[in-house]
């Protein structure tokens, strides 16, 4: 069975709104607070694509990120992050009524991106930040953002672009603090065989499921140029667990540039 995920949210937004600007710390979720409209119409384009399943757009969204750059206190940065929910449900609801003979229920995956998102460095696509946290600290920073993320009824976690199996690891334990919740795990990439961070990219999906077999749909990769997307599901070999596989354009990432 295949099932047909959103894609890049920011590759649409740009062309909707004036605003884009691809260099802010926040990044798309900016657009929680000034541009909820554009993050609508984003939605709904993939609901019109066809897509099964929709991503929020809270990949860089946090609590810390939320108090430093829009000054907002601490529950309503939780009330944005849920407000990221509720837009999307809205995008898919707006398209029903539009088009209300498809038959498709749409769900919605609460997107929990890596921590090094935050650090506007880069990092994230590295996993160079794994050497100074701990487990525990990683476990509290993504916390929050899933607990907002669940209270406001996401039917699972998209926790993707992962670096690195030890923030993985912090994260699939976190996820059994959430027991009626499903989620994938994705890593980013550096080749056809490794994670970011150079983990085995098949001993990291496969210690992913040892570590929370009965929560997760899928594991896999995202971000990852297309090209490394075959060797990527090749070395997996004669692994039956269910992948999730979602390529970016190829393009190399400049952090002075975006």
């Amino acid at each position: 069975m295949v099932i047909l995920i959103d894609g890049g949210f920011s590759y649409v937004t740009e062309h909707i709104t004036d605003e884009y600007d691809k260099t802010h710390p926040l990044w798309n979720s900016q657009f929680l607070t000034t541009q909820p409209q554009a993050i609508i119409e984003t939605h709904r384009d993939y609901v019109k694509a066809g897509c099964e399943i929709l991503i929020t757009n809270t990949y860089q969204a946090s609590i810390d990120g939320f108090k430093e750059h829009l000054g907002l206190e601490l529950d309503e940065c939780y009330n944005v992050i849920k407000r990221a929910v509720e837009l999307a449900r809205q995008a898919v609801d707006e398209e029903a009524v539009k088009q209300p003979n498809t038959g498709k229920k749409v769900q919605i995956a609460g997107s929990v991106g890596p921590y090094g998102a935050c650090l506007h460095d880069g990092s994230e696509y590295t996993g160079a930040y794994c050497d100074g946290v701990t487990a525990a600290e990683l476990t509290a920073w993504h916390r929050p953002r899933m607990t907002a993320l669940a209270q406001a009824g996401v039917d699972l976690f998209a926790i993707e672009t992962i670096p690195a199996l030890f923030e993985a690891e912090a994260l699939l334990h976190l996820l059994k603090e959430f027991p009626d919740k499903k989620a994938w795990l994705s890593f980013s990439c550096k080749d056809g065989s490794h994670t970011s961070r150079g983990d085995v990219f098949k001993e990291a999906v496969e210690r992913c499921w040892q570590i929370n077999s009965e929560q997760l749909v899928a594991v896999g990769a995202n971000c990852v140029a297309p090209a490394l997307v075959s060797p990527l599901l090749k070395s997996l070999g004669s692994f039956t667990y269910p992948v999730i596989i979602y390529a970016n354009s190829g393009e190399v990432y400049d952090h002075q540039e975006g």
